[in-house]
């Protein structure tokens, strides 16, 4: 698990170098701020809190490459414990229609690193539909999903953001 982690560390460096050296005259940069909530589906957990920051790079009009990262914590009901998170993701985000807004679907991929005590870390994947407003607003329903043998936590989840040009 420690290798894949480096792996995906080192793809995001990658791509946060290659998109932020493009000129300005080819794509953008956005900062954006979120709020998320969720339902957990595993049992032991009642509902999921955080927030993130995501730098959005604009390869062109309908394509972005999105970089996540923030907290997440899972709130235990009966006698199980919370969970918290530090999410590092990367993906790409794919609008419908050729104005950088409107309707988008998303997928990241990354890792997970355990708040608590042993956390450890965990592959995290983050499918999303959305829909991002021309004033910045962006509102997207996604899965989170933190796979791991025999312990397997995800949410289903809101995220309401606001983003701006850097």
């Amino acid at each position: 698990m420690k290798k894949l982690t480096k792996m995906i560390a080192a793809a995001a460096a990658v791509a946060v170098i290659l998109f932020s050296t493009e000129s300005k005259a080819q794509s953008t940069t956005k900062l954006g701020i979120g709020l998320n909530g969720g339902i957990p589906t595993n049992d032991g957990h009642g509902f999921a809190l955080g927030g993130d920051l995501r730098l959005q790079f604009d390869v062109s009009k309908r394509v972005s490459i999105p970089v996540t990262t923030g907290y997440t914590h899972f709130f235990g009901k009966d006698n199980v414990p919370d969970f918290g998170y530090i999410p590092a993701k990367a993906g790409v985000k794919v609008f419908l229609n050729d104005t950088g807004s409107g309707a988008y679907g998303s997928g990241e991929l990354g890792a997970a690193f355990g708040t608590n005590e042993g956390g450890g870390t965990r592959f995290l994947y983050s499918p999303s539909l959305g829909y991002a407003w021309s004033n910045g607003l962006d509102l997207s329903v996604k899965y989170e999903g933190l796979p791991q043998s025999g312990n397997n936590i995800g949410q289903v989840g809101l995220r309401l953001a606001y983003g701006f040009k850097l």
